[in-house]
């Protein structure tokens, strides 16, 4: 790097990070003066860094490599859910969003230093294979796991579909860790599915949320009702909602889901720096049950956007809770578009369940605790449900029996 290059950079930063800096809405708020020393050296030092390592580093590093690095790390220091994403990153997360994309399909973070499955995705190679939430990801095609580096990790499991990826996990109760081998392929996710379990209860389970999810939801349960009314001339008389393993999605498709089952009152609010991060999404009058009896399950796999469906249906007593603990993702990312089809997903906010609770590694507990017997849920939506050997349905299916009906009487 030439000493010139590295004294504009050392003004840049300085003019950035040391004298002050632009808000998100175009304001420019000066730096306190004792930041601004602070700053200045910092920004002198990064300069100084960069130029030993463009002088002295193994191989030729260009200078667009290196400050997409520093970039990289700056933003994946914060949490294990932010990062910078470049375009074929953010090309990636808004496929995914809609419910395609290519890879192995599983949900994965941090913990302790380890690199964890939250959940897989139902139907996906990494499901069929048997990578269970809670596996601890060891390495990826022989690559080591660094849980520094989420991001390299997560695009190694990605690929072009047709081409294989090696996974090692270490899971909890054996001693040696498990090998897979799976192909990659474009994943299309349907992210519900339903049934009838007795001639007025109904089963749908939410596998994801994504931007068809509450559409799905709807017509799932407008279909569920046709047919009992149609078999029965009645109403569906209980719903189990099924949330087991569902790593989330988007907050706006949950809140939506919520919404379905509420006739008022609050969904979830959210603690930010900025007015876009503080919110509060309440229910619209509508219940599309009627006030049918509901069971929600849940497990160690429901995160994120099913915890805060699962949270303001225990907290407004629409719904009682069976299962065991969630996971406890109680973080929102906001995905911000930059220059050139780059953006930075950024957690912007704290997300807190209608009682006031923040559930982030915590979790929602159940109301009833059942442990989960098997691979129950089963693998792929398409699979059916097995209530004799699915302990935690069985109780479900159970206590729906116990709550009787209770449809309102409001016209």
């Amino acid at each position: 790097m030439s000493l010139r290059f590295a004294s504009v950079l050392v003004l840049a930063l300085a003019a950035i990070a040391g004298l002050g800096f632009w808000t998100e809405h175009g304001r420019f708020r000066p730096a306190e003066p004792a930041q601004q020393t602070l700053s200045w050296e910092q920004a002198r030092l990064f300069a100084e860094v960069m130029e030993r390592v463009k002088a002295d580093y193994v191989q030729p590093v260009d200078d667009a490599e290196l400050l997409e690095s520093a970039i990289r790390g700056m933003v994946a220091g914060l949490d294990p859910h932010s990062e910078f994403l470049d375009e074929d990153e953010y090309r990636e997360i808004r496929i995914s969003t809609s419910g395609r994309y290519s890879g192995i399909g599983i949900e994965v973070t941090t913990r302790d230093s380890e690199l964890k499955v939250v959940a897989p995705i139902d139907g996906t190679p990494a499901q069929r294979a048997g990578i269970r939430s809670g596996d601890t990801i060891l390495s990826v095609d022989g690559v080591p796991v660094d849980p520094e580096r989420l991001q390299e990790t997560v695009q190694r499991m990605r690929g072009r579909p047709g081409t294989r990826v090696s996974l090692t996990v270490a899971r909890e109760g054996l001693d040696e860790p498990l090998d897979f081998e799976l192909e990659r392929e474009r994943i299309r996710v349907a992210s519900v599915r339903y049934e009838l379990l007795e001639p007025t209860y109904g089963y749908l389970r939410v596998s994801q949320f994504n931007e068809t999810t509450p559409d799905e939801v709807r017509r799932a349960i407008d279909a569920m009702l046709e047919e009992v009314q149609a078999r029965h001339g009645t109403m569906l008389n209980g719903l189990v909602l099924d949330l087991r393993n569902n790593p989330g999605g988007i907050l706006d498709a949950a809140v939506d889901v919520a919404d379905l089952f509420l006739d008022a009152g609050v969904i979830v609010s959210a603690e930010g720096r900025t007015p876009e991060a503080r919110f509060t999404r309440r229910a619209q009058r509508g219940d599309i049950l009627d006030g049918a009896s509901l069971v929600v399950l849940v497990n160690e796999g429901s995160a994120s956007a099913s915890e805060i469906v699962a949270g303001a249906l225990q907290d407004h007593g629409r719904a009682l809770i069976v299962g065991t603990g969630t996971f406890g993702k109680g973080l929102v990312q906001t995905v911000m578009p930059l220059s050139e089809g780059r953006a930075l997903k950024l957690t912007t906010s704290r997300y807190y369940t209608p009682s006031g609770d923040s559930i982030h590694q915590k979790g929602i507990s159940p109301d009833v605790f059942v442990e989960g017997s098997g691979d129950y849920p089963r693998p792929g939506l398409a699979s059916g449900i097995d209530r004799e050997r699915d302990a935690q349905l069985g109780e479900a299916i159970e206590r729906l029996r116990r709550l009787g009906v209770m449809h309102s009487r409001l016209t």
